[in-house]
C-alpha cells in the first residue's frame, strides 16, 4: 500500500515533468534537483549540498552527512514532508509542491537546520555551527542548531529569521520574515522563547526573553513582546499587548493577520 510519503512524492514527479515540458531551459536543474532521486528525502540531501557547500566543505561531503541524517533519523524526513504540506496549505503564493524544494528559501533553510540539529544531538557540534552559518549565509536566516523546532513549520518569505539557542517552537506554527525569537541580554542559560502550537507570527515580530506564548495565538507584525502569551488571543504594539481574541481556531493554518476590531 502507498504511503502519504511516496503519494506525495509521485505527485511532485509528475508536476516536475510539466514543468520541464513547459519550461525547457529548467530540464537540468529540475531533473538534477528532483526528477532524478527516488524519494523526497534524497532530493532534500542534494538540495542541501549544492546551496551549503564552498570551498571550505565540499558537495560530496555534505551530501554524505544529509544522507546519514536521513537513514538514521526518519523523523527528518517526517518533519520535511509536514513542513512541505505546511507550505502548500498556507502560502497563496505555492501553488505546487515542488516550489518549495527547488525555490523557496524558508523551507529549505528550515531542512538545513533540521539536519544541523541532527548533528548538534550527536554531538558533532563543530559541524552543526558550520551547518548554521552557510545556511544563513545561503538564505539569510539563522537558527541556532540547539534551538528545538517542530513539524509543520511555514517560514514565509523567510529573510532575517534569527531563533536563539534556547528557543523552542511547537508543531503547526507560522511565521513571516524579519522574525526574532531572541534574548534580552547576555545572561547564560534558559533564555529564549517557548512558542506553542499552531501560533502565528506576523512580520518583523520580536519575542525576547524566557517566555511562553501560548497555543494558537497571533502576534501582529511589528509587535515586541516581553511578557508571556496567553493562548488563543491576538498581542499586538511595542510592547505588546493582548488585544482580542486569535479570531479563529487555528490562525497559523488561517494566515489571517488583521487585527480584531476591538483593538482599534
Amino acid at each position: 500500500m502507498q504511503t502519504r510519503g511516496e503519494a506525495i512524492w509521485r505527485e511532485m514527479r509528475v508536476e516536475a515533468e510539466a514543468a520541464v515540458g513547459a519550461e525547457p531551459l529548467l530540464g537540468a536543474l529540475i531533473h538534477a534537483g528532483l526528477l532524478h532521486h527516488a524519494r523526497l528525502e534524497q532530493a532534500l540531501a542534494y538540495r542541501f549540498s549544492l546551496k551549503l557547500a564552498s570551498g571550505e566543505m565540499s558537495e560530496q561531503i555534505l551530501r554524505e552527512i544529509a544522507d546519514a541524517a536521513y537513514e538514521e533519523d526518519p523523523a527528518l524526513g517526517d518533519a520535511a514532508l509536514r513542513d512541505l504540506l505546511a507550505v502548500r496549505s498556507r502560502d497563496p503564493a505555492c501553488h505546487r509542491l515542488i516550489q518549495p524544494l527547488l525555490f523557496f528559501k524558508g523551507y529549505q533553510a528550515l531542512q538545513a537546520y533540521r539536519i544541523g540539529h541532527w548533528l548538534w544531538r550527536g554531538g558533532r557540534r563543530d559541524m552543526a555551527y558550520f551547518v548554521q552559518m552557510r545556511t544563513s549565509e545561503a538564505f539569510g536566516v539563522d537558527i541556532h542548531p540547539a534551538a528545538r523546532l517542530g513539524a509543520g513549520l511555514m517560514i514565509d518569505h523567510a529573510h532575517s529569521i534569527v531563533i536563539g539557542e534556547t528557543a523552542v517552537v511547537g508543531d503547526d506554527v507560522s511565521m513571516l520574515h524579519s522574525v526574532t525569537l531572541g534574548g534580552t541580554g547576555k545572561a547564560h542559560g534558559d533564555r529564549h522563547p517557548k512558542i506553542g502550537d499552531g501560533v502565528l507570527i506576523g512580520a518583523g515580530a520580536k519575542v525576547l526573553g524566557n517566555i511562553r506564548v501560548g497555543a494558537r495565538s497571533r502576534i501582529a507584525a511589528g509587535s515586541v513582546v516581553l511578557e508571556e502569551v496567553p493562548a488563543c488571543v491576538t498581542v499586538a504594539g511595542v510592547p505588546a499587548r493582548v488585544v482580542g481574541p486569535a479570531g479563529c481556531t487555528d490562525p497559523a493554518e488561517a494566515m489571517d493577520q488583521q487585527l480584531p476590531p476591538e483593538a482599534g
